[in-house]
């Protein structure tokens, strides 16, 4: 069996599994599920869902790290955990705790496919950094939202490597590279779905790919599309798409990011730096 053709075998047992509802789709942590839950409540205070995050205290750092970075605009430091919740507002800080707690999701005990784990995170804190940056600067949408959209954008790598985990002959022939580019859009939209997650971030895994997409206004696939497409070639732009041909530049209003100044790209680096912990 040719690589090709092993391969096609491969994406067809998995494709398979995911009709049979058999293929186990990663969860939610549970502190992301209480934190969104306690947020639901219109009238909750920012001690409440404080209390939600206070047992973990790694998270509380990454919080109150987060909420002294670029992305809230923070004049002043600050070193308490309900002060930074009520800095960034309940629904923000809910989704930022969603963010932060996805973290734990990307590790496993193969230190091969741990490394891919890890690498996938560290290039999504990446891309969320400058999405949510891009957002601030160049659009009406919230930044939490494009920051979580930055994060969740590649989840679905996360089944598809712990299926290779099972599977130790698909790291011997190499292929999970090739898995995780075809599999991925599909199943990182099904996972957010599963999540309940809106609308408008269920459609980032499977379209921020597609550079010549239409719609009418920016969103937060555009945000991830450029934010990919710079952490990919940023500093070495000649080896990517032409901008002219990214339908996602020209809804925000970018010839190139690769061309601002210094300020945001300073922005950029230190929201991805605080999402890494």
């Amino acid at each position: 069996m040719s690589l090709d053709s092993l391969q096609l075998a491969i994406v067809q047992e998995i494709e398979s599994l995911i009709q049979q509802d058999q293929l186990i789709l990663p969860t939610l942590p549970e502190v992301a599920l209480k934190a969104r839950d306690v947020a639901m409540n219109p009238d909750v205070s920012a001690r409440e869902l404080a209390d939600v995050v206070s047992n973990d205290p790694a998270l509380t750092v990454r919080l109150i790290k987060v909420a002294n970075s670029p992305l809230l605009r923070a004049q002043r430091q600050i070193d308490d955990l309900v002060q930074a919740i009520a800095r960034m507002g309940i629904q923000s800080a809910a989704n930022i705790i969603s963010s932060l707690a996805m973290r734990q999701m990307f590790q496993a005990s193969h230190p091969k496919i741990d490394q891919l784990m890890r690498e996938i995170w560290s290039r999504s804190t990446e891309v969320a950094g400058i999405a949510s940056v891009l957002c601030r600067h160049y659009t009406s949408l919230k930044p939490d939202q494009a920051l979580l959209a930055g994060l969740v954008y590649q989840v679905g790598a996360l089944p598809i490597l712990s299926y290779a985990e099972d599977h130790e002959q698909l790291i011997d022939e190499g292929l999970i590279d090739q898995l995780v580019s075809v599999l991925h859009p599909r199943l990182g939209s099904l996972i957010l779905r599963r999540w309940d997650f809106a609308p408008e971030l269920v459609q980032v895994p499977g379209e921020y790919a597609q550079l010549d997409r239409q719609v009418a206004h920016a969103d937060y696939v555009d945000l991830v599309t450029v934010a990919h497409l710079e952490s990919l070639y940023g500093a070495h732009p000649e080896q990517g798409p032409a901008v002219d041909r990214v339908l996602a530049y020209q809804r925000l209003g970018l010839s190139s990011v690769r061309t601002e100044d210094e300020d945001i790209k300073d922005e950029m680096r230190a929201t991805g730096q605080a999402l890494q912990g």
